[in-house]
């Protein structure tokens, strides 16, 4: 039953599940860190006050949980099952140079992906997605079947891991050298293969790695 108990019940129930408090919580959908404090869920005059539908999209989409997931949440019991792993799309290098997947910022974009566990040692967050490694071209580091969990949004600094597509459509794997609003120097993960460097306006995108199956 949908109550306002429940409600604020399955919001304290997903942060637990994320190892967050309401306030942490909060943060990570982008809200103001004291929406969801035990204070703010009443007005001085007694009245219930209800999160927004807005803020629970918000957090539904920071967390990588379903409506479903939510309103499971909402049981008495739920903060003491089993967490949840949310599944984020997977795509395998060829297919990534293909086209169609993927939109100008480098997020997924369209239908047909496979889908992974997100792994518990990354920090998730909206946007993340897996590349499957294909071939042997980055050994040692990487190995045919390998799963790259990849950042489009999070910030590249020198000395990164980053995943790289070109608008002709190579996809690579590379530590980002240096990185000027004019071009990147990229050095090769397989000493076997030259270091690149391109000219900005000859990437698609750039999205650093943020965990590997290895």
């Amino acid at each position: 039953m949908l109550s306002h108990d429940t409600i604020w019940h399955a919001i304290d129930a997903l942060a637990e599940r994320h190892q967050l408090s309401p306030s942490g919580l909060a943060r990570r959908a982008g809200l103001d860190p004291t929406s969801f404090n035990k204070s703010k869920r009443q007005s001085a005059d007694g009245r219930e006050r209800w999160p927004s539908t807005e803020s629970i999209a918000k957090v539904l989409d920071a967390t990588g949980a379903t409506i479903d997931q939510f309103m499971a949440l909402m049981r008495p019991d739920a903060a003491r099952t089993e967490p949840y792993k949310p599944a984020i799309p997977l795509i395998g290098f060829a297919q990534a140079g293909a086209g169609g997947f993927f939109d100008d910022g480098g997020f997924p974009a369209g239908q047909g992906w496979d889908v992974v566990d997100f792994p518990a040692a990354a920090e998730r967050r909206a946007g993340i997605y897996a590349l499957e490694i294909q071939g042997e071209s980055m050994l040692p580091l990487y190995r045919d079947g390998d799963v790259l969990i990849v950042d489009p949004g999070a910030q590249v600094r020198r000395g990164d891991r980053v995943v790289v597509k070109t608008r002709e459509g190579e996809v690579m794997a590379k530590i980002l050298v240096r990185h000027t609003p004019r071009n990147i120097e990229l050095l090769s993960l397989n000493p076997e293969h030259p270091n690149r460097s391109f000219e900005m306006s000859e990437v698609e995108w750039i999205a650093r790695i943020i965990w590997a199956s290895q």
